[in-house]
């Protein structure tokens, strides 16, 4: 049986990601909480009077700095709270919308980020809209028989959680989702349409744990499969309550 296995969300986009057991998915919107925020870096055009979804280029990433794929997250969803934790910063909490806050976050972050790009600035938000790498609110999906495939071809084990997918999910061939963009699917009480594969970057070559580059993902893609892609970006067409363990059904 297909089912969902892990849910993810980031709620900072490339600066830490939290485990969830449920959420409820609206139509036409990102997870929840995840990519509510993000890090403009000092050479981002994020207009902070006229706030809108910008595209990734604008903001501090995992695929320039390494180190922030190590960032984890605990959201205190009652009162807005992040908690932030990393191997090499001391534990950090924040309101992301008390500037006073957002100032102490860029402090703690900026040691994470390469001197040799542009560094984090602000912490930058647009009422209602996520900031996901999609210029559509997206939800991404990783198909664990693809992680599988490319585990093999590097010849050792890596996390999933490089890809920083929100959905995790079992009982599929590997790249069975590759042929998915335009249909629908059904995850428990939830429909989503597949709009297209997710070209992957030099995120995917850090390690969760440590935010060290140590393995070559994007090379594995393409000489084992001739892409460079893993996992899909999907649209929320029938919102509802989504589980670890919820059935997933292919529709059309």
């Amino acid at each position: 049986m297909a089912q969902v296995r892990e849910i993810w969300r980031h709620p900072i986009k490339s600066h830490g990601r939290e485990r969830v057991e449920q959420v409820t998915l609206t139509e036409g919107a990102a997870l929840p909480w995840d990519r509510r925020w993000a890090v403009a870096h000092d050479q981002s055009r994020f207009d902070p009077e006229l706030p809108g979804w910008q595209p990734c280029r604008e903001f501090t990433r995992c695929a320039q700095s390494a180190a922030l794929q190590a960032i984890q997250t605990q959201t205190d969803e009652a009162d807005g709270r992040l908690t932030l934790t990393h191997p090499d910063r001391p534990a950090l909490s924040i309101d992301p919308d008390d500037p006073a806050d957002a100032l102490r976050f860029i402090d703690w972050a900026r040691p994470l980020s390469n001197p040799d790009r542009a560094l984090p600035a602000r912490l930058v938000r647009a009422p209602d809209v996520a900031m996901t790498d999609s210029d559509y609110p997206s939800i991404s999906l990783i198909n664990m028989a693809s992680h599988a495939a490319v585990e093999a071809q590097l010849g050792h084990a890596i996390s999933p959680l490089r890809w920083r997918g929100n959905i995790l999910f079992d009982g599929f061939a590997p790249w069975a989702e590759m042929s998915w963009p335009g249909k629908r699917l059904r995850l428990g009480a939830v429909e989503i349409e597949v709009v297209e594969p997710i070209r992957r970057c030099m995120a995917t070559t850090a390690n969760p744990e440590t935010g060290v580059r140590d393995a070559d993902t994007l090379k594995a893609l393409n000489d084992g499969f001739g892409h460079q892609d893993c996992g899909v970006y999907a649209r929320v067409i029938r919102g509802g309550p989504l589980a670890q363990g919820d059935e997933i059904e292919v529709l059309n």
